[in-house]
């Protein structure tokens, strides 16, 4: 019988934990959280003190009853839950459902699941961190009493189904802002003339950009201003008036946190921010390597400190040395400094293992695993590589009375470019060019002058990349909480995705305007970012979390009235389609409801015709030629049907690909079998079937 027990949150975890300790050890998980407020009410005694009332989570009976009859039997217990307030959180509801001592050092946390790190926090356990639990408390109470006061609400004046919360409503409002400066943008005129140049009978040519005049930069603003220089210029020499040359270094990016990875691995993988999570706690938790068993391979991913630890540096220095050569180690440590508002309680986002590589376990992992760990592999090592180093040139050309310059660069010293470079959120590559070597006095030959119209563009949408950008910058949220936050606003219907871009629907902007005008504390950027940073007090022992409510709660109480008082019932006006209603002719309109958008005739209650919102697949169904549609079932999983059903009944699960088969004809499907893609035939009486090629 084992002496000692060990819980954690997932079976994964506690399959890789099992694996460093020994038969006097016992490793069970608790699937979570195993005690939360009730749904059914707000659980909240706001006039005692917000006291909060809290239920064992429906279907986590059995857990807690095999919990408890292990606990009976273990001499001594270790709570290893997440090293966070959410963590902290599921520990302490554990001391209470398992009667530990509050004063027992039962708390054990580790930054990566590797077997040092294990055994080294059983050697020193400690006591439930109740600041930690009292921050954690504090969040999930105030966003309790945010969405369980605003939500009835607005299902009583706009529509059923709504919700407001702390930080979602934020987000909303960001996005609903920038479509509004975009809507709002006024373009402005303003021109460019660049000169094709090249040397006296030489035929490569390089681009010169008009800069100014003798005495300082010119804006070209108008067709006539731009004229009137060509006029000015036009039958003089180009002569290089001063060259000046120099030499630039660029330094890698620090290693992941939390927000950056979510932005690296949409701009570079397309991963959108709740998959990227997911994926992570998987490499967190462990992946069974062949002939290695359960293993961590990450640490852990919900941090905003880009420290790591000094025998991470030395491993990573000692492999770069060994796979790169001296060259690409810097003479120094590499370290990267922490934002102001960043918390250094665990370690950057890095390998666990840094001399296992992506590729030697890639057999090992899922397809999409492999790609982040490889991502989060490759920029830990790039961030302690020697700087990339760049060969510049500048030259400034005279054409008359106006100035002309010429930039470029080249590439010396590959650094930690060798390895990686870091993506970027436009889609705008920087302009790197080459300059021939060119002498003072200089005379230039004319190839081409041309002048060019443009316009200023309003702001881009946001990606989730980009939105995860912001929300870190201006203090909003945490890093546990990005992937959610974006993942509720698109599951509420106030934002929708067009292509990778997040735009407001109708209802966000309704939803945001009631929320600025009668709840404008909770929809203020500053204000939700003052109230982050009282939680991080909260956490550091420097602020009760129950007068952190009180405070709150006085003046969102007042809120509340008015809007109850003022709100009248508010209209969404419906989006009239030119889809005809085949029962009664009417256009359809789109409405909302609780699996999402569909077409409703409006003659309702007279005419009940109603049908779901397809998009094509571009493919054609194979027992009857028609198009085939991608469907959603009701709990959201997609699938491809036929859109002659009844009549026809073609249906699959499997994603179409733009190939036919080379049997029959029929379209190809892509089918994810374990770690393998396999391509097969749609047509159910083809047998036609291969691998995905593997990429290289």
């Amino acid at each position: 019988m084992a002496n000692n027990l060990v819980i954690v949150e997932s079976p994964a975890k506690a399959n890789t934990i099992g694996r460093f300790l020994g038969k006097d050890f016992k490793v069970f998980a608790s699937v979570g959280h195993i005690r939360d407020l009730p749904k059914s009410q707000m659980g909240v005694d706001i006039d005692n003190n917000f006291e909060p009332k809290y239920i064992t989570i429906r279907g986590k009976g059995d857990v807690i009853s095999k919990l408890k009859k292990e606990a009976k039997n273990a001499k001594k217990i270790y709570l290893a839950t997440d090293p966070d307030r959410e963590g902290e959180a599921i520990s302490w509801h554990l001391a209470y459902i398992l009667k530990i001592d509050e004063n027992e050092k039962c708390r054990i946390t580790f930054n990566e699941i590797t077997k040092n790190a294990v055994l080294n926090s059983l050697k020193s356990p400690r006591q439930i961190d109740m600041d930690l639990v009292d921050a954690q408390q504090a969040r999930r109470i105030l966003d309790r009493i945010v969405g369980y006061k605003i939500s009835p609400l607005l299902w009583r004046k706009v529509r059923k189904g709504l919700s407001a919360g702390r930080v979602q409503s934020v987000a909303t409002r960001i996005i609903c802002d920038r479509e509004e400066e975009i809507e709002n943008f006024v373009p402005e005129e303003y021109w460019s003339i660049t000169a094709r140049l090249s040397q006296h009978k030489k035929r490569s040519t390089f681009e010169a950009k008009f800069y100014g005049d003798l005495k300082g930069k010119i804006e070209l603003k108008n067709e006539k201003q731009v004229q009137d220089i060509l006029n000015s210029i036009d039958g003089n020499k180009f002569n290089v008036k001063k060259i000046k040359k120099g030499e630039k270094k660029r330094t890698p990016a620090p290693p992941f946190i939390t927000s950056t990875l979510q932005q690296e691995a949409s701009r570079k993988l397309g991963f959108p921010t709740k998959k990227t999570m997911m994926i992570a706690q998987q490499l967190y938790e462990g992946i069974n390597i062949k002939g290695m068993g359960p293993v961590g391979l990450v640490t852990y991913i919900r941090t905003d400190s880009t420290r790591i630890s000094s025998d991470a540096r030395d491993e990573a220095r000692k492999l770069i040395k060994e796979k790169y050569g001296e060259a690409y180690l810097p003479k120094e440590e590499k370290v990267y400094k922490n934002k102001s508002s960043s918390q250094d309680a665990h370690e950057a986002i890095r390998p666990s293992y840094v001399n296992l590589e992506p590729d030697s376990i890639k057999t090992s992992l899922t397809n999409d695993q492999y790609k982040l760990y490889k991502l989060i592999w490759e920029r830990f090592l790039a961030s302690q590589m020697a700087s990339a180093v760049y060969d510049t040139i500048s030259a400034d050309i005279v054409a008359g009375d106006y100035l002309f310059k010429a930039n470029g660069s080249q590439i010396k010293f590959q650094g930690f470019m060798a390895l990686y470079i870091e993506g970027k959120d436009d889609e705008q590559e920087e302009d790197e060019s080459s300059i021939p070597e060119l002498a003072e006095g200089e005379e230039l030959d004319v190839r081409k002058i041309e002048p060019k119209q443009h316009f200023t563009q309003p702001p881009q949408r946001y990606t989730e990349a980009t939105l995860v950008k912001v929300l870190e910058e201006k203090g909003i949220g945490r890093p546990s909480t990005y992937a959610p936050i974006i993942t509720t606003i698109i599951a509420r219907g106030y934002v929708e995705k067009d292509k990778k871009y997040l735009v407001p629907t109708e209802l966000g902007k309704i939803v945001t305007d009631i929320m600025k005008t009668y709840f404008k504390d909770i929809v203020d950027v500053q204000f939700t970012a003052q109230l982050e940073n009282k939680l991080d007090e909260v956490e550091e022992g420097n602020v009760e979390w129950n007068s952190l409510l009180k405070d709150f709660y006085n003046q969102f109480k007042l809120d509340i009235q008015e809007a109850e008082s003022k709100i009248g019932q508010v209209e969404i006006p419906e989006e009239i389609t030119d889809i005809k209603c085949e029962k009664c002719g009417r256009n359809m309109v789109i409405k909302h409801g609780r699996y999402g958008k569909f077409l409703a005739c409006p003659g309702f209650p007279e005419c009940r015709n109603a049908r779901p919102i397809l998009e094509e697949a571009g493919v054609n169904c194979p027992k009857c030629g028609a198009k085939v549609m991608i469907k959603k079932t009701r709990k959201g999983r997609k699938y491809y049907g036929c859109e002659n059903n009844p009549t026809c009944d073609f249906m699959t699960w499997d994603m179409p690909i733009k190939e036919n088969c080379p049997k029959c004809g029929s379209f190809l499907t892509k089918k994810f079998s374990g770690k393998k893609s396999i391509i097969k035939c749609s047509n159910e009486k083809c047998d036609y079937e291969r691998e995905e090629n593997k990429e290289k």
